[in-house]
Formats: structure tokens, sequence, C-alpha cells
């Protein structure tokens, strides 16, 4: 995946951030390398626990709505334990998500999120996500439209 890196990105720290997303690609399992057990991920989701192994269900879930979801990342910017990252996931809308049935329409996501690392692993997330977009991609959300 290329991608434009500024600062002091390390080697593990930048393999924890690529595992992290390679997660979200039916590889929930992969978070076992990229984060800590207690790792932090603000906000949490609906229904969703604190730590590392309240989240794996809740990617399988992703998954199934969005079986063939890539993430790419286009900027990382870093200062020694902590980085930016400018992103986007791409799908198919193959199973119901925020109460939306299946549409079968592709989409493009903008993400930002913030991580904190130690040792070569993420122990902390601040994600924002552009859903309010991908509403209006499925054709659930027409506000503001002519």
């Amino acid at each position: 995946m290329p991608y434009e890196a500024l600062g002091s990105l390390s080697g593990l720290d930048r393999d924890a951030i690529m595992t992290l997303y390679s997660a979200f690609s039916n590889d929930p399992d992969a978070l076992d390398r990229a984060v800590t057990e207690d790792w932090q991920d603000i906000p949490l989701a609906p229904g969703q626990g604190p730590g590392r192994e309240a989240m794996k269900p809740m990617i399988r879930v992703f998954n199934a709505a969005f079986p063939d979801a890539r993430i790419t990342v286009h900027e990382i910017i870093s200062v020694p334990g902590k980085a930016a990252v400018r992103a986007e996931i791409t799908g198919t809308h193959r199973g119901e998500w925020f109460g939306v049935p299946p549409t079968g329409k592709a989409f493009v996501l903008p993400i930002h999120e913030f991580h904190h690392l130690e040792n070569g692993r993420i122990t902390k997330t601040w994600h924002m996500e552009d859903w309010f977009g991908w509403l209006r991609q499925m054709g659930a959300m027409n506000a503001g439209r002519e």
C-alpha cells in the first residue's frame, strides 16, 4: 500500500498500524499483533466493550456487511509514540449495516485516526469515519439533495 509518511515513525510502529488495518480485511485475529490487550478504541461502537477482544466480533460483523473491504493508507504523520493516519475504506455493501439492508453498491469511506503506540503496539486509537457520507452513497440519507 503506497502512502506518504512524515515524521519519525519506527518500522515496528508502521507495522502495527498496517496490521491493524489488515484486520478489517477478514482477519480479526491480526489485532493480536497490532494492539495491546487493553487497547482503547475511542469512541466505542454501540454494543462494543473495551479492549482488543471486544473488537474482534465487531470486525466480524463489519466483514459480513462488507466482505471485500480494504483500507488504503494515504498518509501517516508521526512523532515518537503517536501517529495520525489519513486513509479510506473501500468495499461493497453486501450485508445489513446501520439498519440499511444490502444494496450491492460500492463505496469509498474516508477515515482519520490518531494512534498512541508503545513497543510496536497501538495502545489507544481515536477515530472518525464519514458514516453520513456512506449513508448518502447507499441512498439511505437524502437530506440536502435536490
